[in-house]
């Protein structure tokens, strides 16, 4: 029953953002097939990645069982799927955020707070370049 609602929670989590993403491009007269083609297969994705780690992690309990091992293994896959759980969940909450606080003017928190978020993105982003230009010299 736990992957039924973990699946359930990403798919409808995708759909509210794939329809919040297609409002805002229909205010702002901007639909593109491609865009929405892209979208759609990025969250068609998420829910490939997360029926994947449901797997896994039945996979791994039921290997568990056959050895002396149940406990770590049935930890490791109750860890790993919800880890990609919680990922993908937060990822789509400011998906939907960041549509939502360009869909309504009256919005002004979610905006602030979409600021935030992608300044701490863009901050993370610049380390990693820095380390991988570090690596490469």
């Amino acid at each position: 029953m736990r992957y039924l609602i973990m699946l359930c929670t990403v798919i409808g989590l995708a759909f509210a953002d794939f329809l919040t993403g297609l409002i805002k491009a229909c205010l702002r007269h901007d639909l593109s097939s491609r865009t929405m083609r892209k979208g759609g297969l990025n969250k068609l994705c998420e829910i490939i990645v997360m029926t994947a780690a449901c797997g896994l992690e039945a996979g791994i309990a039921k290997l568990g069982q056959y050895g002396s091992t149940a406990l770590p293994a049935e930890l490791s896959g109750t860890v790993t799927s919800g880890l990609v759980f919680a990922y993908i969940t937060v990822m789509e909450l400011i998906s939907i955020l960041e549509n939502y606080g360009e869909i309504s003017p009256d919005a002004v928190w979610v905006r602030g707070l979409i600021r935030k978020l992608r300044s701490f993105r863009e901050t993370e982003q610049k380390d990693r370049e820095d380390t991988d230009h570090e690596k490469r010299h």
